[in-house]
Formats: C-alpha cells, sequence, structure tokens
C-alpha cells in the first residue's frame, strides 16, 4: 500500500462520520469536536473540488480520486496528533470507495482499494437521508440519496465495519453518538491526550533549563 495512504499508527479513538451528501455528517462532527473538546478532520475532497470548479468549472473525474485520498490521509494523520484522546473524521477512505463504485460504474483504483481495507477507525457513524437537502455546487443526484444511502450501509456490512446507524434531530443524535463514543473510551487505556503531550513538552522544556544547582528558571 502506498505509505501516502497509510494512517501513521497512534493509540487515540477514531470515529468516521458516513453517508451519502447531505446527510449531516459535518455538522455531527463539529458538535462531537465540541462535545470531547478535540479536532475534527474535514473532508478534503469539498476545498479540492471546490477548487476545481472554481478554476476550470469542472466537477469530479475518477483520476481526481487518488489525489483526494492522499490529501485526506495526509489531513487525517496531522490532525490525528492534535487530537485529544478522539479523532472525529468527517469521511474516510472507504467513503471515497464507494463514491468511486458508484459514480464511475464501479472502478477503484487498485491502491484507494486497498488503502481503504487496510484502515481502521473504532466506530463509524452512518447518517441516514432524514435530513433536508441542501444544494451547493459540488452536490448531485438528490434523487438518489436512498440508492446512495443503501451503498453505504452495504459497504460497511461487507468490510465488517462497527457502525451505528443515525436517524432524527442533532440533538437526538449527538446523544446516540455519545453513548456509544464513551463506551469505547472506556474501554481504552493510555489514549494519547494532546494536553498530555503539552504537558511533557512543558516538562521537558523545564528539565533543560536549570543551572547547575538545580534551580529552574524561566525567559
Amino acid at each position: 500500500m502506498e505509505k501516502e495512504l497509510k494512517q501513521d499508527p497512534i493509540n487515540i479513538v477514531k470515529v468516521v462520520l458516513f453517508g451519502p451528501e447531505s446527510s449531516g455528517k459535518t455538522t455531527l462532527s463539529r458538535h462531537l469536536a465540541r462535545y470531547y473538546n478535540t479536532v475534527w478532520a474535514p473532508e478534503f475532497a469539498r476545498e479540492y473540488l471546490q477548487d476545481k470548479w472554481n478554476n476550470e468549472r469542472k466537477t469530479c473525474e475518477k483520476e481526481d480520486l487518488l489525489p483526494i485520498a492522499i490529501g485526506q490521509m495526509k489531513l487525517e494523520n496531522k490532525l490525528a496528533k492534535r487530537a485529544d484522546k478522539i479523532l472525529i473524521c468527517d469521511t474516510d477512505l472507504l467513503e471515497t470507495k464507494v463514491y468511486s463504485e458508484e459514480f464511475y460504474g464501479g472502478f477503484v483504483d487498485e491502491k484507494l482499494n486497498e488503502a481503504a481495507s487496510k484502515n481502521t477507525y473504532d466506530l463509524y457513524l452512518l447518517t441516514y437521508i432524514d435530513t433536508p437537502w441542501e444544494e451547493d455546487d459540488l452536490r448531485d443526484r438528490p434523487e438518489q440519496r436512498l440508492e446512495m444511502f443503501t451503498a453505504f450501509e452495504k459497504s460497511l456490512i461487507a468490510n465488517n465495519r462497527p457502525y451505528l446507524l443515525l436517524k432524527g434531530d442533532k440533538k437526538t443524535r449527538l446523544k446516540n453518538a455519545t453513548e456509544a463514543i464513551n463506551k469505547i473510551i472506556a474501554h481504552r487505556e493510555n489514549l494519547q491526550s494532546f494536553s498530555d503531550s503539552l504537558h511533557d513538552l512543558d516538562m521537558h522544556f523545564l528539565h533543560q533549563n536549570t543551572d547547575d544547582f538545580g534551580n529552574s528558571y524561566e525567559y
């Protein structure tokens, strides 16, 4: 597998928002990050494809999928180092794979396919389509929302991924999601905390800045 598509090893809980367009993934990502006082990894494809549309008036082509996947993993690995015990991911490579299959007649780049099957996450939050459709420059197929949702759920089942189906309003989704995530956190030990990393860095700095008598000093 391409190094650029691999997850960096790190002991945190990783949760993926998974599902079709305009199903509330980004909203819930923000709410979860705020709830757990951590960071969330946005969808790299949004910025990539918006730039393409703005500059070329072109939508996604299958040649874009691998660069999107590489950009997504670079973003995830970067933000994982800043996470406080849990990272919320607005998407993952398995979602990119589903879009590739559905939009390009079953085509999936082999590198993307391999990475999507090997990268792992603790929980997928599958967002249902009981949210209003919000149109923008990139979204299409509003009439095929159920078809796309079914493709996403089938992918989770086929790849044996742990998932929770989320329906209802924002408050209900947040409640059900946090209950499931809290159970995972409770059974994990020595999760990396960004605040702990800062504390270790401060202690290292303090240790390095002592005089010959062991007295610490500050700049």
